[in-house]
């Protein structure tokens, strides 16, 4: 299930035109891309080289000086070229944007620097299977040609442009599908009531991404795996990893997920669901772009840390948007039925479990980001949880008490749930995020009820080496604060508390040991402590 705007928002939001790509689909770390969010992200942010001429390899002593060339200005038509290489490709990363700050003159120096810039990026991109519009080819060669000199100066290598143009032209889109893969093996134990020897478990994911045009994505996600959940402490879901979201089948292999994805406009881009929606698709990129891996096992231990829970509630069978309003600021919605596959009488796509929510990004600086959601929702018993749907075919939620979890899942449900978060970037070594999640709950003909999950997140990009990630998160885990109309239940905070360490050995490889401790799990503070050690081990493919 996991799938990632990150193409919806590069491209219904900034012309990546997916079509920038989708094959290969890798992130800067060498990490597959193994969400929808995730592939919309890498369109938009990566970097690339685009082809020169052959007609620009000649002496240095041969270049007039720059300073008395003129300026750019944005009337030129090499200036609004540029500008649309920068905006699709994501060129220039200096500008929050990542287009031209107004619209003011560039002078060749400055102009030369973006271009070799847009070289360097869509060379990367075909390097990396990444498809590049043919046009855009086109226009980076008459760029290429005619700011040869200013390319010179700048130091660009012109020996090798012949070869640089054969391979970009060598290198065009043509429809393929590529295999990537996750595998997971997960040294844990905990402590507490229940279930706690120490065991070696497993869960393998392979995604098959297509592309028609180079401007659509096509993901059928498969997962196998024996990664049970621990029964601790009345069965309570904050102890579960993410290597056992939708990872305990038995070793059989299960389609966790299916969508295409398609531009509508240049701002639009829609996304049609028939297995595994998540309301964390349209609400991307995500605000915390460093723990959202849609429970990949490729960043934090636990599931509670990937995102606000409120996001888990539903999901399955439906339709996503995300529109760009601007370069700032995104805009997303989704609906999904619990069980819209299903024609008989309280299922299908409008008689029975349902979700629909909305969100909203604001990415106010590079640094820092806001963003809000809300989703209403309607639960068939049996249904209710955070779990992603997995409720919705008899499997257990993946987040959050039992008490929150299994009072609501006994009756039809109304709920309402409201969330917002932020995430700051102070210096390139620490960021600092937070979340809140309200969720207001009506069991229909018991009574009203209100849930509640936070966190407070820190995160240390590259500690130690390039590629690493280290992560404390401290919060709540989704809990039932009141429900009237039942019996009383234990009421005490659940906090949770995480810290986890990845150590990239290499591009296909990480370990990830770390800690979690929930002081009052299953919100009863009589109960023992639940202690989680863990070492993981990640191989991407």
């Amino acid at each position: 299930m996991i799938k990632g705007f990150n193409h919806w928002l590069c491209w219904g939001f900034g012309a990546i035109a997916w079509g920038l790509s989708v094959p290969v689909w890798a992130r800067d770390d060498g990490n597959p891309i193994t969400s929808f969010r995730e592939a919309l992200a890498v369109s938009r942010s990566a970097k690339a080289q685009p082809r020169a001429s052959s007609e620009m390899a000649f002496s240095a002593s041969e270049v007039p000086s720059v300073s008395a060339l003129r300026d750019v200005s944005p009337q030129d038509w090499a200036y609004e070229a540029l500008k649309s290489l920068v905006v699709r490709y994501g060129c220039i990363v200096g500008y929050p944007n990542l287009t031209f700050r107004g619209d003011r003159p560039l002078t060749r120096w400055e102009f030369a620097a973006g271009l070799n810039a847009c070289q360097n990026t869509l060379e990367r991109l075909l390097k990396e299977n990444v498809a590049v519009l043919q046009e855009d080819l086109d226009k980076l060669k008459r760029l290429a040609q005619d700011f040869q000199a200013e390319l010179a100066q700048l130091g660009t290598r012109v020996d090798n442009l012949e070869a640089r143009v054969s391979y970009l032209e060598d290198h065009q889109f043509s429809t393929t599908t590529k295999l990537n893969g996750i595998a997971n093996i997960v040294l844990t134990g905990s402590s507490g009531e229940g279930d706690t020897n120490v065991v070696l478990q497993q869960r393998v994911r392979l995604t098959l991404n297509t592309s028609f045009s180079g401007q659509d994505l096509l993901v059928a996600r498969m997962a196998m795996g024996n990664s049970t959940i621990p029964n601790l402490d009345g069965g309570t879901k904050e102890v579960v990893q993410a290597n056992q979201w939708y990872g305990d089948f038995n070793n059989r292999n299960f389609l966790v997920t299916l969508y295409y994805l398609f531009p509508v406009t240049e701002r639009l881009t829609m996304l049609v669901t028939p297995v595994g929606g998540l309301h964390a698709d349209y609400s991307y990129p995500p605000v915390n772009p460093y723990f959202e891996d849609f429970n990949g096992g490729t960043t934090t231990l636990s599931t509670f840390a990937q995102h606000n829970q409120i996001l888990s509630l539903g999901g399955g069978t439906g339709t996503a948007f995300s529109y760009r309003v601007t370069d700032n600021v995104t805009w997303g919605g989704g609906y999904y039925a619990g069980l819209g596959s299903i024609p008989t009488e309280g299922n299908g796509l409008f008689n029975g479990t349902f979700t629909a929510g909305t969100s909203l990004k604001w990415q106010a600086t590079p640094q820092l980001a806001f963003g809000a959601n809300y989703i209403h929702g309607y639960f068939q018993p049996g249904a209710f949880g955070f779990s992603d749907n997995a409720t919705s075919f008899g499997l257990p939620a993946y987040s959050g008490t039992a008490i929150a979890n299994d009072i609501l899942a006994q009756y039809k449900t109304n709920t309402n749930a409201y969330g917002g978060e932020f995430f700051w970037q102070p210096i390139p070594q620490l960021g600092i995020g937070a979340w809140l999640g309200y969720v207001q709950a009506t069991a229909i003909g018991v009574g009203n009820g209100e849930l509640w999950n936070y966190a407070l997140s820190f995160v240390f990009p590259d500690l130690g080496k390039e590629g690493n990630l280290g992560g404390f998160i401290v919060g709540a885990q989704p809990y039932l604060g009141s429900l009237t109309g039942v019996e009383p239940f234990p009421n005490s905070t659940p906090f949770h508390l995480e810290a986890f360490y990845r150590y990239q050995v290499n591009n296909n490889l990480a370990i990830t040991p770390g800690v979690i401790w929930h002081p009052a799990p299953n919100q009863n503070q009589n109960n023992p402590d639940i202690i989680t050690g863990t070492i993981r081990t990640t191989f991407t493919f």
